[in-house]
């Protein structure tokens, strides 16, 4: 039972912060027309593609070092 309730606060946490929404910075209003490149630029919003792939590939590497450890932890104790 103390096994299903650990399990179920563990699915309740996660849901409740994947349902927050989460967003970043939206763009600026648009450019005057007489705009130049070479002037003024727009600020634009947060840049989050790399730093959002690179925190992914991070969870994914610990969650499979957590998982190697536990696969040689539990072969180690069917061994013994």
């Amino acid at each position: 039972m103390k096994k299903f309730n650990k399990i179920l606060l563990i699915v309740l946490i996660t849901v409740a912060f994947t349902s927050v929404d989460i967003f970043a910075q939206g763009p600026g209003p648009p450019p005057p027309p007489d705009h130049s490149s070479i002037g003024n630029q727009n600020k634009g919003g947060a840049p989050i593609g790399g730093g959002l792939f690179i925190l992914l590939g991070l969870g994914a590497a610990y969650g499979g070092f957590k998982g190697y450890k536990f696969y040689k932890k539990k072969n180690k104790s069917m061994l013994d």
